[in-house]
């Protein structure tokens, strides 16, 4: 996983940890995965239009 280890790893998630506190940690994680859900739903978006766009233009 990019590279990191099983020791780098826990040193960064107590890093979290200690920076955001044990309750922010959920709200942060929801907000990043709505972050990363509308960053795919935009991206399948492009690549909808760029499939209509050609199928449209070979008409």
């Amino acid at each position: 996983m990019f590279g990191l280890g099983m020791q780098e790893i826990i040193v960064i998630a107590l890093i979290i940890l200690l920076l955001f506190g044990g309750k922010k940690i959920p709200e942060l994680m929801k907000g990043l995965g709505k972050g990363v859900k509308s960053f795919k739903d935009g991206m399948k978006d492009i690549d909808d239009d760029k499939s209509d766009d050609k199928s449209s233009s070979e008409k």
